[in-house]
């Protein structure tokens, strides 16, 4: 009798680790299963996101910034009466489109037009601090974006800068 119960014994034994053994890699598994099901929605949901994203707003080109310069400088007479007022801008405009560097270069003359004709209204009292200053950088580059949407179906600029500024 105490050789049956000896063997009984070592039968549960060893049938224990084989039980648990299974079940941990059933649980695993599951656990694996389940968290990959769930990362996966996880990801459609930031991808569709991403696809409406897109759609709505066009991505901006990451290149490095190129510089277009207006030259010669600006020179024009301010609209003020009573005496002769002028204005001298140097201007560069800034892009990260290669593309859009040469279309603004091959627009220069229109472009130009469009910020002489826009200097020419001002007047010297609204160009003096840098809050007028940057009003009239804010115009002049609505005013480029305008000309270029016009000419290419793109506003090509991304900023309007003054490198040299004189009111007299």
């Amino acid at each position: 009798m105490a050789s049956k119960d000896t063997k009984k014994d070592e039968t549960k034994k060893k049938g224990k680790p084989i039980v648990l053994i299974a079940l941990m890699l059933v649980i695993g598994i599951g656990g694996g299963a389940g968290g990959m099901w769930f990362m996966g929605k996880k990801g459609d949901g930031e991808a569709h996101a991403a696809e409406a994203g897109a759609e709505e707003a066009p991505a901006a080109p990451a290149g490095p910034a190129t510089y277009v310069p207006m030259e010669p400088a600006f020179v024009v007479n301010l609209a003020d009466e009573g005496g002769t007022r002028y204005l001298q801008a140097d201007v560069q405009l800034m892009t990260r489109d290669p593309l859009a560097a040469a279309a603004l270069e091959a627009n220069a003359p229109a472009l130009r037009n469009g910020l002489l004709l826009l200097f020419a209204q001002q007047y010297a009292d609204r160009l003096r601090t840098r809050e007028d200053k940057e009003r009239l950088q804010t115009e002049a580059l609505a005013e480029i974006q305008r000309i270029m949407t016009a000419e290419t179906g793109s506003p090509a600029a991304e900023a309007l800068y003054f490198t040299s500024f004189v009111t007299q």
